[in-house]
């Protein structure tokens, strides 16, 4: 923590999640989940959120990681067990503090096509 006291030292939480039996339930689950999320997105919790791919980048076995805004572990755990994809039991999940130090993010807007563009 010295090392990068002059740093962000933002704290989230990230939930790694995966499929417990098979792709069938994960897509069964799948409209609720995304709208679980995106009620996570309007409430200013979800910082990010996506699938994680095979190494080579060509397959989905269902696993996912999603970063939030928790106060507490505890706080950031119950968020994750109220995913209905949770709850249905189509996946498990292991949630880990996470702390941003490093990083960048730029937003490109453009008024007169109203197009942007996330680096």
């Amino acid at each position: 923590m010295e090392a990068s006291k002059a740093m962000l030292q933002k704290k989230l939480f990230a939930i790694f999640t995966e499929a417990t039996n098979g792709m069938g339930p994960v897509f069964e689950n799948m409209e609720a989940h995304l709208a679980y999320q995106v009620g996570l997105e309007r409430d200013g919790v979800l910082y990010a959120a996506g699938p994680l791919f095979s190494d080579d980048g060509e397959r989905w076995a269902g696993e996912g990681m999603v970063i939030i805004r928790a106060e507490s572990a505890e706080a950031a755990t119950e968020i994750a067990r109220n995913d209905p994809m949770h709850k249905a039991g189509a996946r498990r999940f292991r949630v880990r503090p996470w702390m941003i130090n490093e990083g960048r993010v730029s937003v490109r807007l453009d008024y007169s096509t109203q197009t942007f563009v996330i680096d």
